[in-house]
């Protein structure tokens, strides 16, 4: 019984990561490089997550960059 909970335990996290590996065709990467797939292309949402870091975080700009909130880039 143990053993079939172990193997349970290992096989389900794999069958939930294998969707996940999914090989990209040489003529469905225009799709996915399409401006439409950015995450930052729409300009209020930007500018309202980065309200929100410089609300929590006390420090504004430096997206991408390392440093603190002390304001020490």
């Amino acid at each position: 019984m143990k053993n079939r909970i172990a193997l349970f335990a290992v096989v389900l996290p794999l069958l939930a990561a294998a969707p996940g590996c999914q090989q990209v065709k040489p003529w469905q990467r225009g799709t996915l490089a399409d401006p439409i797939m950015r995450a930052d292309r729409d300009p209020v949402l930007v500018m309202q997550d980065e309200h929100i870091y410089f609300s929590r975080e006390a420090a504004s700009g430096g997206r991408g960059v390392g440093g603190g909130g002390c304001g020490c880039n």
